[in-house]
């Protein structure tokens, strides 16, 4: 297939997918990707990338990303005894430990019914590899170095290296001070290092006075370098503390690495699933830029294709801003053979290398640039015959390079094979030539395979009118402008607009008219009318998309404006609801304002003064009653509600004016909505003051998280805490963006994350 991916520039393919890999490993997995034929494995390649689009798509997932790194040979290396990881080998495999850990946690609790395949691309080994996780993270630091408390005798020994050290600078900034006042020494020189040991940089004229052992000298000799002898013998002891902690570190490093051992197998398994990840979020990558999809995938040799765009243009023009003309185009038992024909330059070339690469990257595995109602077969051998075939190796012209391809057509094409020969019969004497391709498309035609091939064989498009399973298609030419259009269309042949061109380019018309005399007038007539219905057949194409396009207008109309009907419907029902409610608050305020009214009167022993007052409270509370009932809805439910509590605030105001049966009349008065106070009474006995959202999907939280936040700030909880772990970060991500919103309009003071000890990051404490 290597001959196949190089006429199609499957390489430009292969190498945007190497750039979008982050990993030595993926992009093995690159090269490795070849031509499949099996159904079940191209569909299941298929759905798994488009899973990963829609995972990297959805922001709420978080996809975790990591470093990948290829420690395959250095596991190779430690296989032997004796051998061992140094600290930036055993941080990088920590790293991938950290990583495919992450993931797998990841994949594990992804929606089994929304990713049913990637939901099961978990770790079996995730049980071996945790514990080798903590074991690294107890030897080294989050940099990659050993860690002090990697065992008591290094601890012991860079205990007594740091104090030797801090002795020794001591020592000798003392030196360099008490020289730099008598004037011996610059004042900006510093202690410095050579060969492992703190020196001074000093003038070679001093030396005798300073003392001690001269390391080194500057280029221009203006400088020595010398180790005063107050500090060798500190020095010396510096030197034998260094050398028992590269003892150390070497036994530390071969203890663990010993541990390590046995599960190198396990540990190049986590590897391959590490490889595998990193090339499925590169084609996933991939088909974000192309705006690919999988296509309904049948197992048979078809294609029906719409909008399918040529994968490589795309990713050139898209740099240019430019727009890649689609293609629409069905090849199937009836219709197996598709012979293009049109103008020069107008595209034919393009089309047939667009179902070409389309096709090959289908069968790889990756999704392809086309319309999601499309559908796509699979065939089990591609053939092809492009560009100039010549061989000088062989000693064979371009026409003989054509007819060896087509003698291995003849001998192998079969049902399940798609072929794709570009000016198909070119080479030689247009009769002879034009003949054979003839004979050689009868045949590949009986064999049922199934083809593009492009042409200016006149034979060719008269074959295809008139044989069963070969069909015609035209490149269109914009005739008036004289340009081509790119677009295929699919019935009827193409002309090549030979005269057409020739006049653009200012040929000669006497030559012009030579050459129409010399082919004939039935010849110039057949290409007037290919040109003829190619234009009636674009008028009519372009008629039948405006319709299209205004029914579509219309249909999107239609659907606003039923979204605003039932919009305005909703809106009404919620104030009609609002409404209520606030009548009904009203009259319970209504009845508060009645029994204080009756104690006041009654305190008063109806007392004139103070009984006009009370009559004057319940006149202001008719008002607002009354006020409330005008801005609700006028339906028959507001006119009836309104005209109550008009009535009811009426035999309140008639009551007053005889003091005996007021008691009772406000004893009779109903309650039809429950007292408020007691329900956030009760509400606060039963407040549970912390929510656990572990386990839970990302729509069952944010369910659960929005009516727990209701409750805690309608009792005025004060602090509650939220327990949604660490694990992928997805449940704490959801917790704190709507916090945050809560935060915004002021129901919440504030929130962060909990104390260390009672588990940090993995639940958040809020400020009601």
């Amino acid at each position: 297939m290597e001959r196949v991916e190089k006429k199609l520039d499957f390489g430009v393919i292969r190498e945007r997918l190497k750039q979008l890999c982050s990993s030595s490993l993926g992009r093995e997995q690159v090269d490795a990707m070849t031509f499949l034929t099996d159904y079940t494995t191209i569909q299941h390649l298929l759905l798994e990338t488009q899973e990963m689009v829609h995972i990297r798509e959805d922001a709420s997932l978080h996809f975790p990303q990591g470093d990948i790194h290829d420690i395959r040979e250095n596991l190779a290396r430690v296989r032997i005894e004796g051998l061992f990881l140094d600290e930036q080998e055993l941080h990088q495999l920590r790293q991938v430990l950290c990583y495919a850990i992450e993931l797998e946690q990841f994949f594990s609790h992804l929606d089994t019914a929304r990713f049913p395949i990637l939901s099961i691309l978990t770790l079996a080994s995730t049980p071996v590899l945790l514990p080798l996780r903590s074991r690294i993270d107890k030897t080294l630091d989050p940099y990659g170095q050993l860690r002090d408390n990697a065992s008591p005798e290094l601890a012991r020994i860079r205990r007594e290296l740091s104090q030797a050290q801090g002795s020794v600078s001591r020592a000798i900034n003392g030196i360099l001070r008490k020289a730099q006042a008598e004037g011996l020494i610059e004042k900006d020189a510093t202690p410095t290092v050579r060969e492992g040991r703190l020196v001074l940089p000093i003038p070679p004229g001093i030396k005798k006075k300073i003392g001690g052992i001269v390391h080194d000298e500057s280029a221009t000799g203006k400088t020595i370098y010398i180790e005063p002898a107050e500090v060798v013998e500190a020095n010396n002891h510096i030197r034998t503390l260094e050398g028992e902690e590269r003892r150390e570190r070497a036994r530390i490093l071969i203890e663990i690495t010993n541990e390590l051992r046995p599960y190198v197998p396990t540990i190049i398994q986590t590897e391959a699933y590490l490889a595998h990840i990193d090339f499925l979020n590169a084609k996933a990558q991939l088909a974000q830029i192309l705006h690919a999809i999988a296509p309904e995938l049948i197992d048979s040799p078809q294609l029906d294709w719409h909008e399918a765009k040529h994968p490589v243009l795309y990713l050139r023009f898209m740099t240019e801003g430019r727009e890649v003309v689609p293609l629409d185009l069905r090849l199937d038992r009836q219709h197996r053979i598709l012979v293009i024909s049109g103008p020069n330059a107008g595209g034919k070339s393009v089309c047939l290398k667009t179902v070409g690469l389309i096709q090959y990257m289908l069968q790889c595995g990756l999704l392809v640039p086309v319309e999601e109602s499309s559908k796509a077969g699979i065939f089990r051998q591609l053939m092809i015959d492009i560009g100039d075939e010549q061989s000088i190796s062989d000693d064979l012209s371009t026409y003989s390079s054509h007819l060896r391809n087509m003698k291995s057509f003849v001998r192998q094409a079969d049902s399940h094979t798609l072929f794709l020969i570009d000016e198909f019969g070119s080479g030689t004497e247009p009769a002879i030539g034009g003949a054979i391709a003839e004979a050689i498309l009868t045949s590949i035609n009986q064999q049922q395979a199934l083809g593009v091939i492009t042409t200016h064989y006149t034979n060719l498009k008269h074959l295809a009118e008139r044989t069963e399973g070969i069909i015609n298609g035209a490149m269109l030419y914009d005739r008036g402008a004289l340009k081509p259009l790119f677009q295929l269309s699919v019935g009827q042949a193409g002309s090549s607009f030979a005269i057409e061109i020739a006049r653009q380019t200012g040929l000669d018309e006497a030559i012009i008219q030579q050459a129409i005399d010399i082919v004939g007038n039935e010849h110039i007539d057949y290409d007037k009318q290919l040109q003829d219905i190619a234009r009636d057949k674009r008028y009519w194409e372009n008629k039948r998309q405006n319709i299209r396009q205004r029914e579509k207008h219309l249909e999107e109309k239609i659907a606003f404006y039923e979204q605003e009907i039932a919009g305005l419907k909703a809106k009404k029902k919620e104030i009609l609801a609002e409404a209520k409610e606030e009548a009904q608050i009203l009259l319970q305020e209504s009845n508060a304002t009645i029994e204080r009214t009756i104690r006041e009167i009654k305190e008063s022993k109806a007392d004139k003064e103070r009984t006009q007052k009370a009559r004057g409270k319940v006149e202001k509370l008719k008002l607002k009653v009354e006020s409330v009932g005008g801005t609700g809805s006028k339906s028959e439910e507001g006119r009836g509600k309104r005209e109550e509590v008009k009535g009811k605030n009426k035999n309140k105001k008639e009551v007053l004016h005889d003091f005996r049966d007021l008691k009772g009349m406000s004893k009779s008065l109903p309650s039809t909505q429950p007292n408020i106070v007691n329900t956030i009474r009760k509400a606060k006995l039963t407040f549970q003051r912390e929510l656990d959202l572990r386990g839970l999907r990302i729509d069952e939280a944010e369910e659960q998280l929005i009516a727990y936040m209701d409750s805690a700030v309608m009792v005025n909880a004060g602090e509650v805490s939220i327990l949604h772990g660490t694990g992928t970060g997805a449940l704490k991500q959801l917790t704190r963006d709507y916090l945050q919103r809560l935060k915004k309009q002021n129901r919440i003071r504030d929130y962060h994350d909990g104390d260390v000890d009672r588990g940090g990051a993995g639940f958040t404490i809020v400020e009601v």
